[in-house]
């Protein structure tokens, strides 16, 4: 008896790919009424959360390499919401930090996670449930590929 040939949705990577694509267009008119791409908005997030980070800190939260995460940085800075500084203790390091204008922004983006929560049907356990599921398979597969 042959074997089943897999389809896309067998696999648990195409899952998620295809997941974050979902995402991504619910996110999509949320993030134009704000003037912000996703990952743009993934950098304000952290920095909403942390303030005064370094490029390498950054890139570290956001799993993005200097050269992806650089020319987003200068972007948001051309909008006036984050500026980019040299270290004055370690001119090798370049702090991130956010305008008023960038601090400003969080209150419109307030409402953008319930969006997404009601727009998924899941109770808030459920979400935090497998949001922790997934990030345990992130942490795993990040280990395997090391």
């Amino acid at each position: 008896m042959p074997h089943a040939v897999p389809e896309p949705d067998d696999f648990i990577c195409f899952a998620i790919y295809s997941a974050g694509h979902a995402f991504n267009r619910l996110y999509k008119p949320l993030l134009e009424s704000i003037g912000l791409t996703y990952p743009q908005y993934l950098v304000m997030i952290a920095l909403w959360a942390r303030n005064d980070q370094t490029v390498g800190d950054l890139g570290e939260t956001l799993l993005l390499e200097s050269s992806t995460l650089t020319p987003l940085l200068k972007r948001l800075e051309k909008s006036g919401l984050l500026t980019r500084n040299r270290d004055p203790e370690d001119e090798r390091q370049v702090r991130v930090r956010l305008t008023r204008k960038g601090a400003g922004m969080r209150t419109k983006a307030r409402d953008f996670p319930s969006c997404v929560k009601a727009a998924t049907g899941f109770s808030n356990e459920a979400l935090r449930r497998l949001r922790n599921d997934i990030l345990s398979m992130r942490s795993a597969v990040l280990q395997a590929s090391d």
